[in-house]
């Protein structure tokens, strides 16, 4: 296994297509199935979500309750080895004060003009579904970036869905974030099933307006299939990262970090965007031992993400490599440039930058308090990371009093016959007309 070296300014169009699309999946060739899932599930309700939980998550008994007992959750949580529970209180803590700031008044009103009130009324999103995947380990990690900025937004009904093991069992973890952050219902599902479950309601599983959270081609898929249904949140899909550096930095750590969002899975992408060749050859040759030392499955995955959406890339300079970054618009940007800050004053399409070698992607997935939870697929574009937004709607508030009404209405009647609306116009006039 080699890390590829690609000249970008040598590189054909091929090449290039295949750094910038990535790694998204296509989900095309599985969506009929996923179509078949969600249908049933909206049928037959609790007994297809059995079957399939049976089907794709092996679970041994199908007839344990879909919901999680109080006292289930308990067990599990004081099975918890308690320095793992001090580890989460410690990064909980930090996700909670990075996101206070978020928390929105819950009525604003500007004066525009005189007796003219204009503004927006926030408030928390009835019910909202967390999803948290389980296929390649347990991430309560995920949970708390979701659930801290939830209970912050004060969420009244805010779920659970995750995928159970084999013996039924939850990971403690993520229950004892869940319990921490006020979670009301924890459901063993997972998979299309889940994400239909928590969108039309079955016997067991309640209903939601939005469910959020990141997760497999399935779940790709099953959100597109149900987005028309209910709102399936941002496009978080698998990880991306991309580090720019200069000659001036130390090989050996960028390759560490390289290695971090790559061992997510086999369809991650991580990229070394430079221009100095001597630091793209130094990873390069650091690479393949560091990988071999790797226990499995995370070895895979790293063979197959170098193998693949994994490399250095050369670039003529730092400004170009700007230019890089903003054609990609990756998940994840650490800059550990001679003068990271000005390049970070470039960068509008990342969803996330990291600023200097020290700051490590594996502290900001877990312990900094930004939000992790991140817009994959180029889609940094236009989508914001997860944060108390997620989870609360505006309405418009207005309120014209007798002096305001006399201001507005000449411009919104000439407006209104300007756009041929009769009674939009007639309403207003009328009114001056009788006093």
């Amino acid at each position: 296994m080699e890390l590829k070296i690609i000249d970008w300014n040598a590189a054909d169009e091929p090449t290039r297509a295949k750094l910038t699309r990535r790694s998204e999946l296509n989900v095309d060739e599985i969506m009929p199935a996923v179509r078949d899932i969600c249908a049933a599930v909206e049928k037959r309700g609790d007994d297809a979500l059995r079957e399939f939980s049976a089907k794709f998550d092996k679970l041994e008994a199908p007839d344990l309750p879909i919901c999680l007992t109080r006292d289930e959750i308990g067990k599990s949580i004081d099975s918890l080895d308690s320095d793992v529970r001090d580890s989460l209180d410690f990064v909980m803590a930090n996700v909670r004060a990075a996101h206070e700031h978020q928390r929105p008044e819950s009525l604003v009103l500007t004066e525009t003009r005189p007796g003219v009130y204009a503004g927006e009324k926030t408030t928390p999103i009835p019910a909202v579904g967390i999803y948290i995947p389980r296929g390649r380990g347990n991430f309560p990690s995920m949970l708390y970036m979701l659930a801290v900025p939830a209970s912050i937004a004060g969420v009244p009904n805010l779920s659970l869905a995750t995928p159970p093991s084999p013996d039924g069992s939850l990971d403690a973890a993520s229950l004892y974030v869940a319990r921490e952050c006020g979670i009301d219902r924890i459901y063993r599902i997972g998979g299309a099933q889940a994400m239909a479950a928590l969108a039309f309601g079955t016997e067991s599983v309640s209903r939601v307006d939005k469910i959020i959270g990141p997760g497999s081609a399935y779940i790709a898929a099953a959100k597109r299939v149900l987005r028309d249904r209910v709102d399936v949140g941002l496009p978080a899909g698998p990880s991306e990262s991309m580090i720019i550096a200069d000659d001036d930095d130390d090989p050996r750590t960028v390759t560490l970090d390289l290695l971090i969002e790559a061992e997510h899975g086999s369809d991650s992408q991580a990229l070394l965007v430079t221009p100095s060749r001597r630091l793209a050859s130094a990873v390069a040759d650091l690479i393949p031992a560091l990988v071999a030392d790797t226990p499995e499955p995370r070895r895979s995955f790293l063979e197959s993400v170098f193998g693949s959406y994994g490399a250095a890339v050369i670039v003529r300079d730092v400004d170009q490599a700007v230019d890089v970054a903003e054609e990609i618009a990756p998940e994840h940007l650490q800059i550990r440039t001679r003068d990271p800050w000005t390049i970070a004053g470039r960068i509008s399409a990342a969803a996330e930058i990291l600023i200097g070698p020290h700051s490590a992607f594996s502290l900001a997935n877990y312990a900094a308090g930004a939000n992790a939870v991140l817009p994959t697929g180029g889609t940094a574009r236009v989508w914001s990371g997860g944060s108390v937004y997620d989870f609360v709607k505006r309405t418009s508030v207005v309120q014209v009093t007798e002096t305001g009404f006399s201001q507005l209405a000449p411009h919104a009647a000439r407006l209104a016959e300007y756009e041929k609306f009769y009674w939009h116009a007639r309403a207003l006039l009328s009114r001056e007309s009788d006093s």
